[in-house]
């Protein structure tokens, strides 16, 4: 295991992004997104990829010097281009845009599109969360080219991880309650590290080819598949993802067969953001909110467990842990970081 302070992990990632062509933009905005995923403890969407965006440079999936642009736009609303760029900094735009025009409209609504990865969706509700305002994101399109999930009762991959999250704001500044996650049962970050490192997952969490549940990763990449989440009902939001964040953004005719890799080719990205103030005075809801927490914290927790959570506090927790303590990486994460290093000369590690 390796550890490295978020200052250090910055300024590697930063470096090798430029080396391989980003302009300050775009290295800054990937480095800042990756290293706040691995801070928050969603080391799934952190520096984990960042050799796979140096590879995705070099085969032209990824435009390093790409910035977004708007296509269409209402005073509510927006459709945006990353023209086919670094995902993050495109998503960072997006909900930007979304931010403003809902300071000023009440509610906005904008879609981000022809982009790569857009990397973990809490950063975008923290953000909107830091202002003020309540919102929600959802990815959907990864399958048009690439399914791994397996819809309920079914024995073929016709969807993917479809994330979705949600941000509302709170009195602590930095600690929002916010929700993230793939509507399957698991990441496929974690199914490629289970396999990788000869581990199993939980039982259930994938299926095989014939849609039986397991536990073995290897029957993932027989073509098998992902699981939703909680059954049929998970199934269904996963399938609302998919409207929401592909049908309803057209991202299939937008879409380049020269860019952006077959996962993300359709990938859309699409951003809601509302005044949290806009029923009540603000006061009178971050009260409202905080008082939500406290009843929940307040519950005994069950045998096994320390404590109760609210959404965001695992994520929370980890940020003051690991500015503390540095961040924790995995030898074999810290070796394709290396390897990423070592194609530019870059040796100060």
């Amino acid at each position: 295991m390796i550890t490295r302070s978020a200052e250090q992990l910055h300024v590697i990632v930063k470096k090798v992004l430029l080396a391989a062509g980003a302009d300050e933009w775009n290295a800054e905005g990937v480095a800042e997104h990756l290293v706040a995923s691995n801070l928050s403890g969603v080391d799934s969407h952190g520096t984990w990829h960042l050799l796979g965006y140096v590879k995705g440079v070099q085969s032209g999936d990824i435009v390093p010097d790409a910035h977004p642009e708007i296509l269409q736009e209402t005073a509510s609303s927006a459709l945006v281009s990353g023209n086919w760029g670094f995902g993050q900094p495109a998503g960072r735009e997006a909900m930007q845009i979304c931010m403003d025009k809902a300071k000023t409209q009440n509610i906005a609504i904008v879609g981000v599109v022809q982009k790569h990865h857009l990397g973990r969706l809490g950063h975008y509700v923290d953000m909107a969360a830091a202002e003020g305002l309540i919102s929600f994101v959802f990815a959907g399109g990864q399958s048009e080219l690439a399914p791994t999930a397996m819809p309920f009762g079914g024995s073929r991959p016709v969807l993917n991880t479809n994330p979705l999250a949600a941000g509302f704001p709170t009195a602590t500044a930095g600690h929002p309650v916010m929700f993230d996650f793939a509507t399957s049962c698991t990441s496929g970050v974690k199914v490629v590290n289970a396999n990788a490192r000869g581990e199993k997952l939980p039982q259930g969490y994938v299926v095989d080819k014939h849609g039986v549940p397991t536990d073995d990763p290897e029957e993932f990449f027989d073509d098998g598949g992902h699981a939703p989440f909680g059954g049929h009902k998970g199934y269904a939001i996963m399938m609302m993802v998919e409207y929401i964040g592909r049908i309803f953004l057209g991202t299939n005719a937008l879409k380049d067969d020269k860019r952006g890799g077959d996962i993300l080719r359709c990938e859309g990205g699409t951003m809601i953001a509302l005044k949290a103030d806009l029923f009540q005075e603000m006061d009178a809801f971050l009260s409202w909110s905080d008082e939500m927490s406290q009843r929940v914290h307040a519950v005994p927790p069950a045998p096994g467990f320390d404590g109760v959570l609210m959404p965001g506090d695992p994520e929370a927790n980890a940020r003051e842990t690991r500015r503390h303590d540095g961040i924790p990486i995995e030898d074999d994460v810290w070796a394709t970081i290396v390897e990423a290093c070592e194609m530019f000369g870059i040796t100060d590690l």
